[in-house]
């Protein structure tokens, strides 16, 4: 029997100060096999994340045959994502977001849809509102049932599928909130449930181990109990837990909190220092700068184990890589990650570990559809 052989891709959240074709050719340098093109509203509202590397307006028949030849020549695949508050936040920004997450979903068909694995990532995101009400997260479910219900089906009409990544996104919200849980499917048991909800096989997830680390949660026990036929990707990604002073004052189960910083003085009590600095860790690659606490050769064992063939998707969020906002270290630290995998993930040739199952996206003939808004389901 085979080793499985996982490609390993890049997200290009990383690499928002590079054009497409500049993107390209780092991830052909370092070593991918492809690419998870992060498609972000250029009129949204986040800050932390902007990439946007595929011109999403206007994007018709002609276009996907140009990037499906782009990408071929390059002898790289790809995927799509944009990720957002789906559900919560302001009304009218939830309805861009939902619209735009339409929009990818007629480009993932364009360019193949599940025939050429080019699947959709998305958020679900959190509504506080009703989260702050009496069964507020059995709100969130019912109110994430009736937006994504269409959007699901019209996935699966067309032969794509969504992906939710696990990010509890713990950021997302100012310091001065009291909960960190910002993202519906950011444990697994919301995953399992939202799965039981619109039972479509046209929606899976992303699973990012490092979100399930610094929550205390081994993401091997992750694997063995979720269904792992909706485990489409894997984030690469992971973290160092900062065993100092601060987790002691406030414990590994919540998070720092904001108070008045004169009294937090006078205490001698830590509090964040920004709106991510409340769960004493360090966001790192593997391979790239030092040990994190991650048992990366017993997760690949049990995926293996499981029969998963999918992607890796390199998402680099490390400090000493994407944080330096320096492109040699965000490169250099892309390919420390392929090296730190290839062992893991690759057969052993006469060039050491490679992968050697690379295939060529299909040229697939659709018949051009209009792009579709919320408001017509």
């Amino acid at each position: 029997m085979n080793k499985i052989q996982n490609p390993i891709w890049l997200m290009s959240s990383a690499y928002n100060q590079l054009t497409q074709d500049e993107l390209l050719q780092s991830a052909r340098e370092s070593g991918a096999q492809g690419i998870d093109l992060c498609v972000f509203r250029k009129d949204g509202s986040r800050v932390d994340h902007t990439a946007t590397h595929l011109d999403y307006e206007g994007f018709a028949l002609e276009q996907a045959k140009v990037t499906l030849s782009k990408f071929n020549e390059a002898g790289l695949r790809l995927s799509l994502g944009a990720f957002e508050n789906m559900i919560g936040g302001p009304e009218d920004e939830q309805l861009k977001n939902q619209n735009h997450l339409l929009k990818l979903i007629r480009i993932a068909y364009l360019l193949g849809g599940d025939e050429n694995d080019v699947k959709v990532g998305t958020f679900v995101g959190y509504n506080h509102e009703l989260g702050n009400e009496i069964d507020g997260f059995q709100k969130n479910l019912d109110k994430y049932k009736r937006v994504f219900s269409p959007i699901v089906k019209y996935a699966e009409d067309l032969g794509v599928t969504l992906v939710y990544e696990n990010c509890p996104m713990e950021g997302w919200r100012s310091a001065r909130y009291s909960t960190t849980y910002n993202n519906l499917p950011g444990v697994l048991a919301a995953r399992k449930i939202m799965y039981a909800m619109i039972p479509s096989p046209a929606h899976g997830e992303i699973y990012d181990p490092s979100h399930d680390i610094w929550q205390n949660t081994n993401p091997v026990d992750v694997i063995q109990l979720m269904d792992i036929d909706r485990l489409k990707r894997i984030h690469v990604k992971t973290t160092r837990m900062n065993h100092g002073k601060s987790l002691t004052e406030w414990g590994g189960m919540y998070p720092m909190q904001m108070l008045d910083e004169d009294l937090a003085a006078i205490a001698g009590v830590s509090i964040p220092q920004h709106d991510w600095d409340r769960h004493h860790y360090t966001a790192m690659l593997p391979g790239f700068g030092g040990t994190d606490h991650m048992d990366w050769s017993s997760f690949v064992n049990v995926l293996h184990k499981r029969g998963f063939a999918g992607v890796f998707e390199i998402e680099n969020e490390a400090k000493n890589s994407k944080d330096t906002h320096n492109m040699a270290a965000i490169n250099q630290g892309a390919k420390a990650c392929i090296n730190f995998l290839a062992p893991l993930l690759w057969e052993l040739g006469e060039e050491g570990y490679q992968y050697t199952e690379q295939k060529a996206l299909k040229e697939i003939n659709r018949a051009d559809i209009p792009v579709r808004t919320m408001s017509e389901f």
